[in-house]
């Protein structure tokens, strides 16, 4: 062999290799997704969808680059732990949390996997996270609301129902802001000649004899403030404020869309959308204490007229106007 041809050989040897790195897939990075609604629930289903188009237009791809591991909770608290415990031990670079008790979960699983959370009330006071501005350990993400929004809710429910007198508010008081809402609700209320009481929601047992024994007078509405014991008993809920004919302005938009009459919130689906770019700049190797916790930028209000007929109510034309959806 002539010693350029020998040269020029081995000079494509070495070349291989680096050729052959070029074009081998891109390293695949793995997602944990972990919320409290049911994984065929309508609500779930548009939530994910959401959040993967927003990580493709980031430039991730299930299947290419990223893989996506999703555990819905239901209610019970024994398999919150065991999904929370699966996802950990997974090994994810990130693990997505829906509300305040699956953060709570995966920050008593896990200090070092980083995560983004979204529908957490407050995370502050929860203790979720140092500061708004600077989260310090594995956890950002996005707020629910502000707590002025509370009185919104009982606006609301005189404005749908100005027959209301009396107003039963189911709070989770396990978490600070049950009790926080509440107070924002109690102190509204006079100006609108609303008389307001606390049921709390620690089981489904308390909830359904407390909106029982509520029900028993008339005039009566209910105000479900946000938290994770109302999501886990989403659909019990409703079918109590439907069984006694009550009233009921909700959190968010998933309780209308399963029978219920009106929400005012935050737009989840946009947070979710928002939490795949936290989960982006994560991958790419900032961290989640330095990445601020973030308020929502869009609300929605939501009327269910199935609900309205079904109350016998008459909707103002003026609140229909305000409404970003009717459900027919």
């Amino acid at each position: 062999m002539r010693r350029r041809d020998f040269i020029a050989l081995l000079s494509g040897a070495a070349a291989w290799p680096l050729g052959a790195r070029a074009q081998q897939p891109d390293q695949m990075r793995r997602i944990g997704v972990l919320q409290l609604l049911a994984g065929d629930d309508p609500e779930t289903v548009a939530r994910h969808a959401a959040f993967e188009d927003a990580l493709q237009a980031l430039g991730w791809t299930v299947g290419r680059n990223v893989r996506i591991d999703y555990r819905s909770t239901g209610v019970d608290a024994n398999r919150i732990r065991k999904d929370t415990a699966e996802l950990v031990a997974l090994g994810p670079d990130v693990i997505v949390a829906n509300g305040s008790f699956a953060l709570a979960s995966v920050q008593q699983a896990t200090r070092a996997i980083p995560i983004v959370f979204v529908q957490v009330v407050d995370p502050v006071g929860g203790g979720q996270v140092e500061s708004l501005a600077h989260p310090g350990g594995n956890a950002t993400g996005f707020t629910s609301y502000e707590y002025s929004l509370s009185a919104k809710w009982l606006e609301l429910l005189k404005e749908v129902a100005p027959g209301v007198t009396r107003a039963a508010v189911l709070r989770d008081t396990v978490v600070g802001s049950g009790t926080t809402q509440f107070a924002v609700i109690q102190a509204v209320a006079p100006s609108l000649r609303i008389e307001v009481s606390p049921v709390n929601m620690h089981d489904a047992g308390e909830i359904e004899t407390g909106v029982a024994a509520f029900a028993h007078a008339r005039n009566g509405g209910l105000i479900v403030v946000a938290g994770g014991s109302a999501g886990r008993h989403r659909d019990l809920i409703v079918a109590l404020a439907a069984r006694h004919k009550l009233p009921t302005v909700y959190f968010e938009r998933s309780f209308v869309a399963a029978g219920g009459l009106i929400s005012y919130g935050a737009d989840v689906i946009d947070q979710y959308r928002r939490a795949a770019a936290y989960v982006d700049r994560i991958l790419k190797g900032e961290k989640p204490a330095d990445l601020p916790v973030q308020a929502p930028t869009k609300y929605q209000l939501v009327i269910n007229l199935r609900t309205v007929k079904a109350l016998g109510l008459a909707v103002p034309q003026t609140l229909l106007a305000r409404a970003d959806e009717v459900i027919e």
